[in-house]
């Protein structure tokens, strides 16, 4: 079926498409809704498909399991569950409105209810509450096609009441004017500040989610500059960068903005691929500074120790915010040494390998690099005359792909011996004395053991 009459750019993907056609044939009402109405209407690809639905949960499952379609039960208790069709999951919820949300968080209640016009009015923003069938065509009560050519990000209804619900929609209307470029609405925004406050009502590991996906659209600077208050209240340990004066000749900006430098830099020396580690850790790099803060008698700022303290204080946030144990691992690792002082020659490039080697097992080869990254964004962040320090990275970025080629062993396990030929080259006896020996080959650069 095509569905240019409707300005949609795609078909409803054929696992969709049967699970919508199972609920029809099986007379209920279903619809398409959510992401992928908006993303089509966008012209952009997408293949996840959610369906609300006339018919209760245990309808669906019964409906769907004699068709031979496995049913999950993924949240029964809000009518929500999930069918897997060529191995694709499609979300099946029936329609319902809510009651207040007393933990701004949940739904004290939900009524299930027959009309998808009252179930599009509980959603969050006009552009998540259409819904599509390929017969009906568009059903969009609440004009989020309009804002979607506006490129606004728009609350249903009252948006004081719609953050009031839920205080996580503050982070997803930046992510969502984050990750499409779009505005957020005056009224939607004035709600969207004085919500942020209810954000220390959310559970972290959704603050988590939400942060990192406004983080890796590539555009966190954006909605550090714009989003101020949110941003605050999602990661507390910002505010304190927020105007922090570094009273640093090499520096032009506060910590706040000189960090939103760093990440929007990140995006242009990557070109908006950066991985996800790096992106986080222009993010916090300079985090502790406010608490690393002291004045020399000539009135000039310094940090010291501030790398070490940051790495720290990430690992504690990053944690907080339940991100796994080796993304934490590498992130705090670039930040802990973003201003380890690198020179051209292998001996430095040696023992910045064997640092991060050290911190992260076996990922030294591809962090070494995301470290120039971070150090050339930070440089070109500051104030015009760091910037040669930029120029100076690519020479020493050549230094790095001209040790890597080496292979040099970074670690004992990689050395082409064993302590019995250590013992025997040496002529020393078994002990501490051996293992010594062998790290100090694995990470110097010293002439290889001669063995026999």
């Amino acid at each position: 079926m095509s569905f240019a009459s409707y300005g949609l750019a795609y078909d409803v993907p054929a696992h969709g498409l049967r699970v919508l056609e199972a609920l029809e044939d099986a007379g209920f009402e279903a619809w398409v809704v959510g992401g992928w109405v908006r993303d089509a209407l966008r012209g952009a690809p997408s293949h996840d498909v959610d369906i609300t639905t006339s018919a209760h949960w245990q309808q669906t499952r019964s409906t769907l399991r004699k068709l031979g379609i496995t049913v999950h039960e993924t949240g029964t208790a809000h009518g929500t569950v999930t069918a897997v069709v060529d191995g694709e999951p499609v979300e099946v919820t029936t329609f319902r409105e809510e009651s207040t949300y007393t933990d701004h968080r949940h739904p004290d209640s939900v009524r299930f209810i027959t009309d998808i016009t009252e179930d599009l009015e509980r959603r969050d923003f006009t552009v998540n509450a259409m819904a599509y069938h390929p017969e009906r065509g568009l059903l969009d009560p609440f004009g989020g096609r309009d804002d979607l050519a506006a490129g606004v990000i728009r609350a249903v209804g009252n948006p004081r009441r719609r953050f009031a619900e839920d205080a996580l929609r503050v982070l997803r209307a930046v992510r969502f004017a984050a990750r499409l470029g779009f505005s957020i609405e005056p009224a939607t925004h004035e709600a969207l500040i004085a919500a942020a406050p209810d954000l220390a009502n959310i559970a972290q590991e959704r603050i988590g989610q939400e942060m990192n996906g406004i983080v890796q659209t590539g555009k966190v600077a954006w909605a550090m500059m714009n989003e101020p208050e949110v941003m605050c209240a999602a990661i507390p340990e910002l505010s304190a960068m927020v105007g922090f004066n570094q009273l640093s000749s090499w520096h032009a900006y506060d910590v706040y903005e000189h960090t939103a430098r760093v990440c929007r830099a990140v995006e242009e020396f990557t070109a908006g691929v950066a991985a996800p580690e790096l992106r986080w850790a222009a993010f916090l790099h300079d985090v502790a500074k406010p608490a690393t803060f002291t004045v020399d008698a000539q009135g000039r700022g310094h940090f010291y120790g501030h790398p070490k303290v940051g790495a720290k204080m990430a690992e504690m946030i990053m944690r907080r915010l339940a991100f796994p144990k080796q993304f934490v691992a590498r992130t705090c690792t670039l930040i802990r040494y973003h201003d380890h002082r690198m020179y051209p020659n292998s001996r430095s490039v040696r023992r910045t390998l064997v640092k991060l080697e050290r911190a992260c097992p076996g990922d030294a080869r591809a962090l070494i690099y995301q470290l120039i990254d971070i150090k050339r964004c930070d440089a070109v962040a500051k104030v015009p005359k760091a910037a040669h320090y930029a120029v100076e990275l690519d020479v020493i970025t050549e230094a790095v792909r001209a040790e890597i080629l080496k292979k040099p062993p970074l670690r004992t396990s990689e050395l082409a011996i064993g302590g019995w030929d250590v013992i025997d080259s040496l002529c020393i006896p078994p002990g501490p004395v051996v293992g010594r020996a062998m790290s100090t080959s694995a990470t110097r650069v010293v002439p290889t053991l001669q063995v026999s």
